[in-house]
């Protein structure tokens, strides 16, 4: 990986220099027999996810979330995946799934990543294990054509569940959608949508098909070289729908972190395990950016915004600003008056 490769100005990919690889290098752990569970919470495990998964404790991971390398030829920085057989790609998941069930709680939620060459294989390994809800498909607005076939724009993932007795929390995904035909009720009213500054906008339960989501890219500030780094507004969804604050996420393919700081962001605890050292560093940086930053791009106001809804968001952080404003300024008129 070329760490200090020169960037345009505008561009806001987060990278490390050879002195930050080194300052990272010092929070990363590796696990070893009868490693106390204390020292695992909220850390980047930087080590081989197999042999890693042998010395985690049992019962400890309340949402899991695996984006694994997909069933494709493809370079991640020191590492390597070579497409298999699907017969051989599901015996590679089984082999290590199989060794992270003992350490899911009972009422643990699962999110398996794929794409449609790995998809298959992903839900009949999963449904040996687990109780499978749904599948998620959602749209990467993004990738070069094909002239001979489709162009891929869609991933899975795979929702499954330990058991019948889980978390699951609706009112927290809801999708905040500008209103195209704002019908009124016989009073003249809004049905089932809201007349704001912004516009007309229906906050709408959400469904197994993600439209709004966008692929981190060079001016964002969450954007880093790894190859399929997954958005933080992805993993905001998945965390917030099925996990409660102070509980723990778990990523055994931790990549550039990107699981580990939403759950910091959301007031989770956090684990994950990385194989390559720079991503493992890459991670514990943007943790600590988080430290300071905890917006999620296309999450504003407990609600999830459409792609290309930026400015109506800034439109209401400037409202609500300027209402929180006018109620101080309210009620230090009041209480100077009573003195």
């Amino acid at each position: 990986m070329d760490q200090e490769k020169e960037r345009a100005p505008r561009n806001q990919t987060i990278a490390l220099n050879k002195d930050e690889t080194t300052k990272h290098s010092k929070h990363l752990i590796r696990l070893y027999k009868n490693t106390p569970f204390q020292d695992i919470i909220n850390k980047t495990i930087n080590q081989d996810t197999f042999e890693a998964i042998k010395y985690l404790p049992d019962n400890f991971v309340d949402l899991l979330f695996i984006d694994p390398p997909y069933n494709l030829t493809k370079k991640f920085n020191t590492q390597a995946f070579k497409e298999m057989k699907s017969t051989e790609y599901e015996d590679y998941i089984d082999s290590w799934l199989s060794g992270i069930l003992r350490t899911l709680k009972p009422t643990a939620s699962i999110y398996i990543c794929g794409d449609w060459k790995s998809s298959s294989a992903i839900y009949n390994v999963m449904s040996k294990y687990f109780i499978i809800r749904n599948r998620i498909t959602w749209e990467r607005e993004k990738g070069r054509g094909a002239i001979n076939n489709w162009k891929n724009c869609i991933e899975d993932i795979w929702f499954g569940t330990v058991s019948n007795n889980y978390y699951f929390d609706v009112d927290s995904v809801k999708l905040k959608r500008k209103v195209v035909a704002p019908y009124k009720d016989k009073n003249g009213n809004p049905k089932d949508w809201i007349n704001s500054e912004e516009g007309a906008f229906r906050i709408t339960h959400p469904s197994n098909i993600w439209t709004d989501i966008t692929i981190p890219y060079w001016s964002m500030a969450e954007n880093t070289d790894h190859p399929t780094q997954k958005p933080e507004k992805l993993l905001a969804k998945i965390i917030l729908a099925s996990s409660k604050p102070g509980d723990l996420v778990f990523d055994p393919f931790l990549g550039s972190g990107t699981t580990s700081v939403v759950a910091k962001k959301l007031q989770r605890d956090y684990c994950g395990i990385e194989i390559d050292n720079y991503y493992a560093c890459l991670a514990e940086k943007r943790i600590d950016l988080a430290n300071a930053d905890q917006t999620i791009q296309g999450y504003h106001d407990g609600v999830f915004w459409e792609r290309n809804s930026l400015g109506a968001q800034k439109r209401t952080k400037t409202n609500n600003f300027r209402l929180i404003y006018k109620n101080s300024s309210l009620f230090k008129q009041i209480t100077g008056s009573m003195r």
